[in-house]
């Protein structure tokens, strides 16, 4: 059976790519990688995408026929291809906590992703942090984290005990934080500490820091 492709990004800078690449990861789902480089986010870029993204974005999951973009989209699809990865939690009330979080995650902390870019490479103690509603993002995250370990995160380390889509949506605001040495509480420190130890997670960040391209919006 041909395995599905996923289009990815930069890895030290696309936050967008590593949560689809991540849960595959973790929940070792075999998969094809099409890393298309940013650029300037001209010419090329646009060229090399149009074959594969209707949106021209990143990251695109391209399974046989099927073609699925936005990060949590596709989440959702691999939950429901692969339901024995378990990548949302089995109990209701953990599975409709865990979605409202990732959705909120998609959707928000506009402060936070335009004032301190994922980065993986750089090392930013405390820039940018004090922006406008920088900090308000940072405390609802790990206000966030901290309702999701209490109520629900007592089989291990992750939000919901295990390793679920929920940690893959959050997983590039744990490398944002850690680039800008932003300070957390403990449960928020032990939950991230868990994140960054994933060997999927250390793969992608060495892959990262690895890359020579500069996107220069991403620099700060």
């Amino acid at each position: 059976m041909t395995k599905p492709m996923l289009v990815i990004g930069n890895k030290n800078y696309s936050s967008w790519s590593l949560r689809p690449w991540l849960a595959m990861r973790v929940a070792k789902i075999e998969f094809d990688e099409k890393l298309i480089e940013f650029g300037d986010f001209g010419k090329q870029w646009i060229d090399a995408i149009s074959e594969f993204s209707p949106t021209k974005k990143v990251p695109l999951l391209i399974d046989g026929d099927i073609k699925v973009w936005e990060s949590l989209a596709i989440l959702e699809y691999l939950a429901d291809k692969w339901p024995e990865k378990n990548l949302w939690p089995a109990d209701n009330a953990a599975r409709a906590m865990a979605r409202s979080v990732a959705a909120e995650m998609h959707a928000g902390f506009t402060s936070l992703r335009n004032n301190c870019p994922m980065n993986i490479r750089a090392s930013h103690p405390g820039v940018n942090l004090d922006k406008p509603g920088v900090m308000d993002d940072i405390n609802r995250i790990t206000a966030i984290w901290n309702e999701c370990r209490a109520s629900f995160g007592g089989g291990g380390d992750f939000l919901f005990g295990q390793f679920s889509n929920a940690d893959a949506m959050f997983a590039p605001v744990v490398s944002r934080l850690t680039t800008h040495a932003a300070t957390v509480d403990a449960v928020s420190k032990a939950y991230m500490d868990a994140v960054q130890a994933l060997p999927a997670m250390i793969e992608w960040s060495d892959a990262g820091r690895s890359e020579k391209a500069i996107v220069a919006m991403d620099e700060i």
